[in-house]
């Protein structure tokens, strides 16, 4: 195994900073790299070195050149992409390895291989992984589709073959419908990933969103550390995350973790990944899509199960072999995470930029903040909105949602909206708390979004001390 002394993180926010964490525990240095907006952003602090990369709030974290340039001058020894920006690009790891630099991930044809989603849906199906019916391939014409769909049978989906992130989707019930949306998601797959394929998908009504953290060593070792309900969503973008799903027995997992082995071994997949599916309500799992990285969510797996999996990739890479087994897996109560976004809730979740005036993050036995802010930290419009994730565990599944609730409750952010007291009143509906959502949980409770803005307990102190200063003439 060879040591690495230095590595350098291609990111920014909670994600730079988890992996310096990691970094520090292995004994290695960091270098980080950042844009112009964020020359006062946390992972620039916490880092050993930091360098400018530009120009632009956005290129410079997408210049693959200039950021494999910034490794090699600086001494590091590998990349950790962390997720989203380059995380997914396949010409990333290309470039590294010509340059001699070790990229954190699996390989460049696996990341072509598994982004490609009417590819990876081909090779699931080979391997005997379940796949939900649907086109065989990319569908060229509006007619093409409305064949496939007949065929199949409405509801569809229709979806971008290099999509992500909820992007390129659209979900149609009848032939008008279909024939109304087939430009705009071939438009918006263009725009958004350079790529206008789309495919035509069965859609499964009201389903669990399912994924299972893979890890694997280069020696052919894999192993799951369980699995994530990441039902709870907005505008098909995760909200909320828990493990280990509520509508899991031992035996369906069993079979869905051997499954995602199975798909990771047929892609010859090493480091972490996470085998995504769909569930539906009569128990049948179908797979979706596989991530190539390390996820927002990662954390409510690490805490039920004890395994540092950013510290794990790291020691992969390193050529590390696996010293856990699949029996040594096993999860230890529930956890919840919260992605604390800079978003408002009540105007459809639009983005709210501006400076932190006030910010008080809670603490207690259960409860982990992965932060990117602080108080007078400004919020730019460049970047994704998540500022923050709140991770609560607990026992027991009631243990862990009061605990959700009470965190939640101490969490102050002042300045901007965030989804805080929405999240709060996720947390606190009847059936949350009995287990009974899916992924239309949110879309079919309007009323969630009529909630109390909170008030600083600070605020307080000060109206009950300017009340006794004017009484007193003070």
């Amino acid at each position: 195994m060879k040591q690495f002394k230095k590595v350098l993180i291609a990111n920014r926010g909670e994600i730079a900073s988890r992996v310096i964490r990691a970094c520090k525990e292995l004994g290695i240095k960091t270098v980080a790299i950042y844009s112009e907006a964020d020359s006062q952003a946390l992972h620039v602090k916490k880092a050993d070195e930091a360098y400018l990369v530009g120009p632009g709030p956005i290129s410079g974290y997408l210049n693959i050149n200039r950021i494999v340039d910034l490794a090699v001058n600086t001494g590091a020894d590998a990349i950790h992409p962390g997720y989203g920006f380059l995380s997914e690009n396949p010409k990333f790891p290309e470039v590294c390895e010509k340059r001699g630099v070790i990229f954190i991930g699996p390989s460049s044809k696996t990341i072509a291989m598994m982004g490609d989603k009417i590819e990876s849906k081909r090779l699931m199906k080979s391997v005997g992984v379940p796949v939900v019916e649907g086109s065989e391939g990319g569908v060229e014409s509006e007619e093409e589709a409305v064949a496939v769909a007949n065929k199949i049978g409405y509801p569809v989906m229709i979806k971008a073959s290099a999509g992500g992130g909820g992007k390129g989707i659209r979900i149609c019930f009848n032939d008008d419908e279909l024939i109304k949306n087939f430009s705009l998601s071939r438009s918006e797959a263009e725009k958004s990933f350079g790529n206008p394929e789309v495919f035509i998908e069965k859609y499964i009504e009201k389903p669990h969103h399912i994924e299972f953290q893979i890890l694997a060593d280069n020696y052919g070792n894999i192993i799951h550390l369980g699995e994530r309900d990441c039902s709870i969503q907005r505008r098909h973008q995760k909200l909320i995350e828990i493990a280990p799903s509520l509508i899991l027995n031992e035996e369906m997992r069993v079979k869905m973790g051997e499954s995602s082995i199975k798909a990771a071994r047929a892609c010859n997949y090493r480091n972490a990944g996470t085998i995504e599916y769909i569930v539906d309500k009569y128990g049948n799992y179908y797979f979706m899509e596989m991530n190539t990285r390390i996820q927002v969510e990662h954390s409510v797996t690490e805490i039920v199960t004890g395994v540092d999996i950013v510290g794990e990739q790291i020691q992969i890479a390193m050529g590390k072999e696996l010293d856990i087994k699949q029996e040594d897996i096993s999860m230890r109560g529930y956890a919840i995470e919260c992605r604390i976004n800079a978003e408002n809730p009540r105007k459809d979740f639009i983005p709210s930029t501006g400076k932190i005036t006030a910010y008080y993050s809670p603490g207690g036995i259960g409860v982990r903040i992965d932060g990117a802010v602080y108080k007078d930290y400004v919020i730019q419009p460049f970047y994704d909105s998540m500022i923050a994730k709140l991770t609560v565990s607990g026992r027991t599944w009631e243990e862990t949602v009061r605990r959700a609730q009470r965190a939640l409750d101490e969490y102050v952010v002042k300045g901007i909206k965030t989804t805080i007291p929405f999240q709060l009143k996720i947390v606190q509906d009847e059936d949350f708390l009995k287990g009974n959502f899916d992924t239309h949980f949110i879309d079919e409770r309007l009323y969630l979004r009529d909630y109390k803005l909170q008030k600083d307990p600070f605020d307080r102190i000060l109206a009950i001390s300017a009340a006794i200063a004017a009484y007193y003439g003070i």
